[in-house]
């Protein structure tokens, strides 16, 4: 086991002078990128009164040997002196150093590169992963029918990438939507206008999450054995063969790579196929169930996150519309009309809220005795509606009243049923001869029922690996696809198809 101690690499980053730390490192990352490896301090400190004239001036060469002192300190930079430079005495004592970013100050850098880039690149759900791993994964037997390692290299390199970066991407995306700040904005009415677009996004994920996970889960599931090792093993051979200058014990090298490599696989399984007892649950252990995949896992989460995107925008929607209600306006309506002492007046009133000056439209679900539109309201009858309060827990009154038996009316319909389907069957099993449904050999025109049945045959059985199927009627069968095709002569037109043939169980 790997001890936990601090990182002195790192100390640059918090420190008390980190602004200046931070300049000087990333410099020498900058010059690392130009293949500009190793830089003396007389190199190095026009650089940086260049890029940051506010920290740095030409006159702190002595500064400067001591900020550089403390990251050699801190393992960050490795200094080489040139003795070709060296005239004199003095300059030996003096030592000229040349300085180089080590390898965890260049990953570190990397870091921090990226930790300013994640707001200018935020993540996404991409399905170009699925595609790629899907085609890699069909590699593996010519892979390993050629034996070639450098292929295997490049092949596993490829592979792990884009699942690291399928994995890392949907784990970005989706912690968003459980962040502080994202909570926030779907409870704001800015959001109701672009929720389409939020669900539209989540379900054309879905939708190609299950495609291709059940494709590559089978895939996985067909793999022998004998090619997961083999394909292994080539991978681990193929990452002893690079030299490493700061491996000590071979041995432990090797164990370390082996199992990162099948660690890295094993995960892979896990991602798209069900592990069989899940790890941790003791629960599913006792019962024997089996524990969800890592895509079934993003299925759920994704549906939740869509239910919590309209129910939020149900509510944002349901609170805006009780800041607009009516209902005060309808009753002091009612109560101008009541209050009206002639017919005359009722219609000036009429006027007044419905004329010219304030339209407005009104429109009831109630059914009106006439179409015409030249009527007045006075000359419409009444139409009478029963109001409910609208709480949750109010139920309507249910009165208590017998019920009519109908045992006649179900048995009737139930044998009209029955001879229905036994008519069905009949239609259907003269097309079956000896054993055999073959659709070539069909010139009579077929009812549209029947051909339901057949299609709804050669689907079942299609989708079964064995190619194996049931009929209604409890008869086992095998599908069979011949060469060319056919044409199926129905009443409601005629239908080009492969060649299926059914072969029935005896």
């Amino acid at each position: 086991m790997i001890p936990m101690q601090s990182i002195s690499e790192a100390a640059y980053l918090t420190a008390q002078s980190a602004q200046i730390y931070r300049a000087i490192m990333r410099t020498f990352y900058r010059e690392y990128e130009h293949m500009h490896f190793q830089l003396y301090e007389e190199e190095l400190l026009p650089l940086l009164c260049d890029s940051w004239p506010e920290l740095f001036s030409l006159s702190d060469e002595k500064g400067l040997r001591l900020y550089l002192d403390q990251l050699v300190y801190w393992k960050n930079l490795t200094p080489f002196q040139d003795p070709r430079r060296v005239y004199t005495i003095a300059d030996y004592k003096n030592k000229k150093f040349r300085y180089a970013m080590t390898e965890a100050a260049v990953e570190i850098e990397r870091m921090t590169l990226r930790l300013e880039k994640m707001i200018l690149e935020p993540a996404s759900l991409s399905t170009n992963y699925f595609v790629r791993l899907e085609r890699a994964l069909e590699q593996i037997p010519g892979l390993c029918r050629e034996g070639n390692e450098g292929k295997v290299h490049e092949w596993w390199n490829a592979l792990q990438e884009d699942f690291r970066a399928l994995n890392q991407n949907y784990q970005d995306y989706l912690r968003e939507f459980y962040s502080g700040k994202s909570e926030k904005l779907l409870k704001s009415v800015e959001f109701v206008l672009h929720k389409d677009r939020f669900i539209s996004y989540l379900q054309e994920f879905i939708r190609q999450l299950q495609h291709y996970c059940d494709r590559i889960g089978l895939q996985l599931r067909n793999l022998s054995p004998e090619n997961r090792q083999t394909i292994l093993e080539m991978a681990v051979k193929a990452e002893l063969a690079i030299p490493r200058p700061g491996a000590e014990n071979a041995q432990d090298l090797k164990e370390r790579i082996r199992d990162n490599i099948y660690g890295r696989f094993a995960a892979l399984e896990r991602w798209f196929l069900p592990e069989e007892n899940g790890t941790g649950e003791e629960d599913r252990m006792r019962s024997g169930e089996t524990a969800m995949s890592e895509s079934a896992r993003i299925l759920d989460i994704t549906n939740e996150i869509i239910q919590k995107i309209i129910q939020n925008a149900a509510l944002i929607v349901q609170m805006h519309n009780w800041g607009i209600s009516r209902k005060s306006d309808y009753i002091r309506y009612i109560e101008l009309f009541q209050n009206a002492v002639s017919l005359d007046e009722a219609h000036c009133l009429a006027a007044h809220l419905f004329g010219v000056q304030q339209v407005r439209h009104f429109q009831l679900s109630g059914e009106r005795e006439t179409d015409s539109i030249s009527l007045s309201t006075a000359q419409e009858n009444p139409m009478i509606f029963q109001l409910t309060p609208h709480t949750r827990r109010y139920q309507p009154r249910v009165d208590k009243t017998g019920f009519a038996g109908k045992d006649l009316e179900k048995a009737a319909q139930r044998a009209a049923h029955l001879q229905r389907m036994e008519e069905e069957r009949r239609l259907v099993m003269r097309y079956i001869r000896e054993g055999r449904l073959v659709f070539k050999q069909i010139e009579d025109v077929v009812p549209e029922n029947v051909r339901r049945i057949f299609l709804g045959w050669i689907a079942q059985a299609g989708m079964n690996p064995e190619k194996r199927g049931h009929t209604e009627y409890g008869q086992a069968f095998t599908l069979h696809m011949g060469e060319g095709t056919c044409l199926l002569r129905c009443e409601d037109g005629d239908l080009r198809m492969p060649c299926y043939e059914l072969e029935f169980d005896e």
